[in-house]
């Protein structure tokens, strides 16, 4: 016999230090490649030269796959920690949850601000990292400490000769290759994040080295417009409906709503086509934007929208909304934010909420007062915007069934079946989710397939066949048979019909027939050619069941069906002359689809042999005499004329209430 997994108190595990980053890595990093733990390193000599105190960021790729970076900053303090007594650098690369950009609203911070939140950065760099060599110039010193194995060994801090007046910190990274899907840091990508630096950091000069056999390639980055500049080069050749707009905004000391220092600078303008935008946090690339992007979109959607109304641009009848003015703007966006919160430790997106007002005030004016100042790029802008609303209320009278990769994709809620024979394929139309459980269970898996339909169908005799799918159960039907809707003069295309037999299949009573007439009516509107190729057809579900108790040894106990009231009659009177006593048989009357089980569901109505199933046809010659009925019944004009009708033919009508 198996021994028995033991669970007591010896099963519980305490991960210490690194240990947790090394166990979970997906937890604290991406893993595709080691960018984001070098990245790491970038954005705390970044953080130094947003504080003001770094003048120089310099990155080399050596040939054995490390990276250096390195800054001339005030260099990682390298003396004792006064709670934990170990050098302040060992505890930056050792422990989680610590680093010198907390306690910010305090005045404690080292920064004020930076993308660290969690002090895990370089710990998690180190964790991932076969080796990490530092080196600090600090106080006329040359200070160096070695790490390896995750972090596990720990090197002694020593002393390694005089610097002078020279200050910074030199990280060399050996990035662990167990734990990332490619070794490589990607090139594109490094140097996308090194250019942003030079662009959000005026001043500071970013350079790339990479060695190789041949010697050292440099790249060095510099942009004296700063973010104009940038946003210009990455537009290339293509032209700006208007010039860039460019500004900052900084909360003042006095600001009753935000902390000193926060806000934003942005370059921004809008194109003939769409020009994919960035945005960034205390120098972080958020690549998933957040609630800063959402912040600039309403501050300039609202300045542009007091400029459409102070000069009466808007056409009448045209509603302006947000991405009317926002699709064809591209943008950089640098937030300076004191607190930011960030979705997860790799920072692609901002989570903080104060973040949209920040944003959207200090652009709001600023933009108003440009718009104004340049009202021929303003009215180029509001003519792009209005357009784009334009074009959004043309397109919103149009629905077309949704696709993924030109294939339409079938309605989740479909149970569609094996068989890909049209010739035997069945499509139950159910009602109700309830009737379509039933249905799922009780139907022949290979050949039948059930989409269930919530409520009625919208009454489609008057509909745009623009705005047909608009109706998310007319669009499921649709997509699920696999044919365009068409109009009775036309000849679609049945190659792509998916089942050979599409069965309405609804309760035996009034709400039932309701459904029955408002799905044929769109089958007769809409597809058409589907009732005249024979492919429509209505199943009788009972009203009725009976059951007969065991006569005897030779005659067991039986379980009729009776479709309607007549059957039900028909079914007594014959029970009644085989001798069955009246008061044995038992009748109970279904109230719907959903009230049958499974068993009874297949027996009755679709199991092929025993059910019944009434094909849909139109009369011959009846064509046009069909339509006006349609039209008496189902149009929204007709009241007055269905009135009359009612009251001439009321009294033919058979009605189960």
């Amino acid at each position: 016999m198996a021994s028995k997994q033991q669970y007591d108190e010896s099963s519980f595990r305490v991960l210490k230090g690194l240990e947790p980053v090394r166990e979970r890595p997906g937890m604290y990093t991406r893993t595709d490649s080691p960018a984001h733990i070098i990245q790491e390193v970038i954005d705390n000599a970044a953080d130094e030269a947003l504080a003001g105190f770094a003048r120089k960021i310099h990155v080399t790729l050596h040939p054995d796959g490390s990276v250096s970076v390195a800054d001339d900053g005030r260099g990682i303090p390298v003396g004792l920690h006064p709670d934990e007594g170990v050098p302040v650098v060992v505890l930056a690369f050792t422990q989680l949850h610590a680093g010198g950009k907390f306690d910010k609203r305090s005045g404690n911070s080292a920064y004020a601000f930076s993308g660290g939140l969690h002090g895990v950065g370089v710990s998690v760099t180190n964790a991932l990292s076969t080796r990490v060599e530092v080196e600090v110039k600090r106080d006329g010193k040359r200070w160096c400490i070695d790490f390896a194995h995750g972090g596990q060994t720990i090197g002694e801090l020593r002393a390694e000769g005089e610097c002078g007046r020279q200050r910074g910190t030199r990280v060399r990274v050996w990035p662990d290759a167990r734990y990332f899907e490619s070794p490589k840091v990607p090139m594109a990508e490094l140097e996308r994040l090194l250019r942003s630096k030079a662009v959000l950091l005026p001043g500071v000069a970013v350079q790339l080295d990479i060695e190789h056999s041949e010697g050292i390639s440099s790249k060095t980055w510099n942009y004296p417009d700063g973010l104009a500049g940038y946003l210009r080069e990455l537009a290339g050749d293509l032209g700006t409906v208007a010039p860039i707009f460019t500004g900052e905004k900084y909360a003042a000391h006095n600001d009753p709503a935000f902390a000193p220092g926060e806000g934003a600078a942005w370059a921004l303008t809008w194109f003939e086509q769409t020009l994919p935008s960035e945005s960034y946090v205390n120098l972080i690339p958020t690549v998933a934007g957040g609630t800063h992007e959402s912040g600039l979109r309403a501050g300039v959607f609202e300045a542009l929208k007091s400029f459409i109304d102070h000069h009466a641009l808007l056409p009448r009848g045209v509603k302006l909304q947000q991405d009317d003015v926002c699709a064809k703007m591209s943008f950089v966006l640098s937030t300076r934010l004191l607190d930011p919160q960030f979705q997860g430790q790799v920072k692609e997106k901002l989570n903080s909420r104060e973040a949209v007002k920040l944003v959207s005030t200090q652009v709001r004016d600023p933009f108003e007062i440009w718009l104004n100042n340049h009202v021929d790029a303003g009215r180029a802008i509001a003519d792009l915007a209005v357009k784009q609303a334009l074009a959004r209320q043309k397109n919103a009278q149009k629905v077309e069934k949704k696709k993924s990769s030109g294939v339409a994709v079938l309605p989740g809620k479909l149970s569609d079946c094996e068989s890909t024979d049209i010739a035997e394929n069945e499509l139950f139309l159910v009602e109700g989710d309830s009737a379509g459980g039933s249905a799922k269970m009780a139907r022949d898996k290979e050949t039948q397939a059930i989409l269930p339909l919530r409520g009625k169908v919208q009454n489609a005799w008057e509909i745009d066949p623009d705005r047909l799918f608009a109706n998310a159960e007319i669009h499921d039907i649709a997509v699920a048979l696999g044919v365009d809707a068409h109009g009775p003069g036309d000849t679609p295309d049945l190659s792509s019909l998916r089942y050979g037999k599409v069965i309405i299949m609804s309760d035996a009573d009034v709400d039932g027939a309701h459904i029955q007439t408002l799905l044929l009516t769109l089958f007769f509107r809409h597809f058409p050619k589907l009732i005249d190729s024979g492919h429509v057809y209505v199943a009788q579900p009972p009203l009725y069941r009976i059951d007969i108790p065991a006569q005897g040894k030779k005659r067991p106990a039986r379980r009729l069906y009776a479709l309607d009231e007549g059957e039900l009659t028909a079914i007594r009177d014959r029970l009644g002359k085989e001798g069955v006593r009246a008061d044995a048989i038992e009748v109970g009357r279904f109230k719907g689809l959903g009230e049958m089980n499974p068993e009874q569901l297949r027996e009755t109505t679709m199991a092929v042999a025993t059910r019944r199933v009434l094909p849909v046809h139109v009369r011959g010659g009846a064509e046009n005499d069909t339509r006006k009925m349609f039209t008496l019944l189902m149009g929204k004009g007709e009241a007055a004329s269905r009135r009359a009708w009612m009251e001439a033919k009321g009294d033919t009508v058979e009605a189960d209430l």
